[in-house]
């Protein structure tokens, strides 16, 4: 549960951050940015329930295509549930926003690693 909720926190500030760049995603407050971490942490944990081996084989097979796929529509779906995170451009914020939340999470999670708040795994 911990882990979880680290999870939705990172996501939220990943979020607030991509707000400020020019990527057409929009987020009234940081209690929405919350909201919206959760949703898209909760639906990454349904993609964890898979095997290791089938999600590693669809990513090498497709070249990343399926994960980002996913994480697009998860980003999209999140944008259409929750009221006051607004995507300006349609699917092109999207895209773009799925995959700085991917840049952004990496280089959060990196940090948290370093000074061990969250463990290496």
């Amino acid at each position: 549960m911990a882990g979880f909720i680290i999870s939705v926190v990172v996501i939220a500030i990943s979020l607030l951050i991509i707000s400020k760049l020019p990527t057409g995603v929009e987020i009234d407050s940081p209690w929405i940015a919350l909201i919206a971490g959760a949703i898209i942490g909760a639906f990454n944990g349904f993609w964890s329930l898979f095997p290791g081996w089938f999600r590693t084989t669809s990513a090498v097979i497709s070249l990343g295509l399926i994960p980002l796929i996913g994480s697009i529509i998860v980003f999209g779906l999140a944008a259409w549930l929750v009221e006051g995170f607004r995507l300006r451009w349609g699917i092109a914020s999207a895209i773009i926003g799925a995959i700085a939340l991917s840049i952004i999470n990496s280089i959060l999670f990196f940090i948290l690693r370093q000074i061990g708040v969250v463990a290496a795994f």
